[in-house]
């Protein structure tokens, strides 16, 4: 049930992630059109486009672990019998897991602190709140941690299974 759940999230977040990138092209390029043809540019363009980048950023984690698209080296991993290789998997699932559980645990009070001062980016022109970004990455950060967990999982019914099928974008779907 963890499991697709996660999916269903992932997805929706992968989906809100290619839309705000979409939605972002066309403030570029208005404001692009606005400085070289009316040489008057959308007042904060800068400041949107930094949050919308680490908002989309870590939309995309989760999703990017689930489907195999982190980077994975398979020279030497190839050459392993098939518990060798799901051991390793198992390691990285495991590696990954504390690398991620760490960002969100560190993210928290960030994030706390963002809303209860009322944090703001940019100056003059626009002020952004950076909270949503914030907790965007702490959002982020969780759900990669879980999508972790649950390769982990995976990888050690493998090991005990003596079995290997590497996570890959045909496989997620």
């Amino acid at each position: 049930m963890l499991a697709r759940l996660n999916d269903w999230v992932t997805k929706g977040m992968l989906v809100a992630a290619a839309t705000l990138a979409f939605l972002l092209c066309f403030l570029v390029v208005a404001d692009v059109l606005g400085r070289d043809v009316f040489s008057r540019p959308v007042k904060g363009t800068k400041e949107m486009v930094e949050a919308s980048i680490v908002i989309i950023c870590f939309l995309q984690a989760a999703y990017a672990i689930r489907s195999g698209g982190m980077i994975r080296v398979d020279v030497f991993v190839s050459s392993l019998p098939p518990r060798g290789q799901a051991a390793l998997a198992l390691v990285g699932a495991l590696f990954g897991l504390a690398f991620f559980g760490l960002v969100c645990w560190g993210s928290l009070e960030p994030a706390a602190h963002a809303w209860n001062a009322n944090e703001f980016e940019g100056e003059g022109a626009l002020r952004i709140p950076s909270w949503p970004a914030r907790f965007v990455v702490v959002a982020g950060t969780a759900l990669a941690a879980i999508q972790y967990l649950i390769s982990a999982w995976q990888h050690l019914q493998a090991v005990r299974a003596g079995t290997y099928a590497p996570v890959g974008p045909t496989r997620a779907h």
